[in-house]
């Protein structure tokens, strides 16, 4: 006789928008997520006994971002840490490239699990940078720019007063604010000499 055939997600629920067709011999799912890969179970019967067919959904996705990069200002001797995401099925590799050309580990730059870091940068780091995330099914990409500040100081805004007037006895405060990349070291000369805390 004609068997009745019914359906089942092994170590699971079917899909709610699962549907089945022909006398349920069809078992049609829409809109495939990831959520959905699993073994399936078809099983028939009829008054002469009974079959099982299993058969493993497994279910891929084009890499998508989940964390992009940002443009980045830095100063002269800083570390740069980018870290690009991507989710996918299989598991998306990453690749980095600098104003094109490929980028390889140096003595200097690490590249681990889609996270890019360079130590000490100087103006040599500067540029755009992409980040490729890719697996069998196609390849995406993110793009940043890298702009190194390095300037020698110089007083544009701060300038120090040439001369200060004060009580004896009173507190005097002279402001030294460069502006500099990297952060520049600061020392005091009073005459030739160089000025050493005290008490006052």
């Amino acid at each position: 006789p004609v068997p009745t055939i019914s359906w089942r997600k092994v170590n699971g629920h079917n899909p709610s928008k699962a549907r089945l067709r022909k006398s349920q011999a069809v078992l049609e799912i829409p809109n495939v997520q990831l959520e959905d890969a699993g073994m399936y179970e078809c099983k028939a019967e009829n008054s002469r006994g009974r079959n099982v067919f299993r058969g493993q959904l497994q279910v891929y996705t084009y890499p998508h971002w989940v964390e992009k990069l940002n443009d980045t200002q830095l100063d002269s001797g800083d570390q740069l840490r980018w870290e690009c995401k991507a989710t996918g099925k299989p598991r998306p590799t990453y690749r980095w490239l600098k104003n094109g050309v490929p980028l390889w580990p140096q003595s200097r730059i690490e590249m681990v699990n889609g996270v890019l870091m360079i130590r000490s940068v100087n103006l040599s780091d500067a540029g755009m940078y992409q980040c490729l995330a890719e697996n069998k099914y196609g390849t995406i990409y993110a793009s940043a720019e890298l702009k190194i500040l390095a300037s020698a100081p110089t007083f544009p805004l701060n300038q120090m007063r040439k001369t200060i007037i004060i009580t004896k006895g009173q507190e005097v405060v002279i402001e030294c604010k460069p502006q500099a990349s990297p952060k520049p070291t600061i020392t005091w000369k009073k005459g030739d000499k160089a000025l050493r805390e005290s008490k006052r």
